[in-house]
């Protein structure tokens, strides 16, 4: 990596939010309150295209606000503004475009997930961050919920996955399909315990209130035997969030949005640093006590995952490490989304479900 950004000096760590939308919002929100504690840290400007939410992202949070990316390094350029780092939360369309842009300016970069639209365009954006050593951080949030990380130290070689991501239908991100939108989550944290190419899928998914596919299930194969089953939803009545999965001698269960993780051993052996269930929790849990059995409930340090990936991307830039969700983690994540979509397409075609389509 290059020597220390020029964010370095007295004036401290200047970051740019491109896109003022809902995710931008909520990176504005963390890096606000994060500035309030952090005396190196400041948030120096905004790029937001749609003129309203443009006006509002300036009255709210007092930083200029500018109309493209173009004019935002015109006037850095000039001297007018400093910053060194920047979260692109832009449409998923968009993502090449502005993170191509910003690279060469010498800028390090949280992409919101996914990195791109394209694994070409992916591939791209690693080259170019290699070429001018800049940090590529992808924004796969999930992987710094506390109830992920705190299954890290007890991980062996997990043979079977059960992944649900259900969601209310939101008019936002419908530029991409319920892939891309939601599952992708579950697919790059699979992937990363699993660390194993995929050898086969078969997929199903269906366009109900947008003309994407706004429902999906896929069964992944990997070259190490593992199967994980995903199952991803942005029309249902209720919100879920859940991956299970079993191990030798264990069966481990997430809940993200809880932010809980519940083992079963049965080995007998305690979990490390996980006192055992009451008898009430294991009544509420498993609907009694089951013999042989070892049921415990890790604990798991509660935190905001957004806040503890935008502190990790800035320690990241601080330090000139490699970020815990590198660009290449954000390709593969990308491409196995994308390949799900083609098989989805293809099974479509093959059913004949032309007639779901929305146009």
């Amino acid at each position: 990596m290059a020597a220390s950004p020029s964010s370095s000096r007295s004036s401290g760590l200047g970051y740019l939010v491109c896109g003022a939308g809902v995710f931008g919002r909520n990176h504005l929100r963390v890096i606000r309150a994060l500035q309030a504690e952090d005396a190196g840290l400041r948030l120096a400007a905004i790029v937001e295209t749609d003129r309203s939410r443009a006006d509002a992202a300036s009255a709210e949070w007092g930083v200029p606000v500018f109309a493209s990316v173009a004019e935002c390094l015109a006037a850095r350029a000039r001297g007018e503004i400093v910053f060194d780092a920047a979260s692109v939360c832009v449409p998923t369309s968009a993502h090449f475009s502005v993170a191509e842009t910003l690279l060469p300016a010498g800028l390090d970069l949280l992409i919101e997930k996914p990195i791109a639209a394209t694994v070409p365009e992916a591939t791209r954006l690693i080259d170019l961050a290699a070429e001018h050593g800049r940090i590529l951080q992808a924004g796969h949030l999930e992987r710094f919920n506390p109830a992920v990380t705190a299954t890290e130290p007890i991980l062996n070689h997990p043979m079977f996955f059960e992944a649900h991501r259900l969601s209310v239908f939101s008019p936002r991100s419908l530029d991409v399909d319920v892939v891309l939108d939601l599952m992708v989550h579950d697919l790059d944290i699979v992937l990363s315990m699993v660390r194993s190419p995929v050898c086969s899928m078969h997929a199903v998914g269906l366009p109900i209130l947008s003309p994407k596919v706004d429902i999906a299930n896929v069964r992944v194969e990997f070259e190490s035997g593992c199967v994980a089953n995903f199952t991803a939803s942005r029309v249902s009545t209720e919100r879920v969030r859940k991956l299970r999965f079993f191990q030798p001698h264990q069966y481990v269960s997430i809940d993200y949005a809880r932010q809980d993780l519940l083992v079963i051993d049965v080995s007998g052996a305690p979990v490390m640093g996980a006192p055992p269930l009451s008898a009430t929790e294991v009544a509420d849990r498993v609907g009694g006590g089951l013999p042989g059995l070892n049921i415990q409930k890790p604990k798991v340090q509660q935190g905001e995952p957004l806040r503890l990936e935008i502190e990790s991307f800035l320690a990241c830039v601080r330090t000139r490490s490699q970020p815990r969700v590198s660009g290449e983690d954000g390709r593969a994540a990308l491409a196995l989304a994308l390949d799900i979509n083609q098989a989805i397409a293809e099974h479509a075609e093959r059913a004949g479900l032309d007639r779901f389509a929305k146009s």
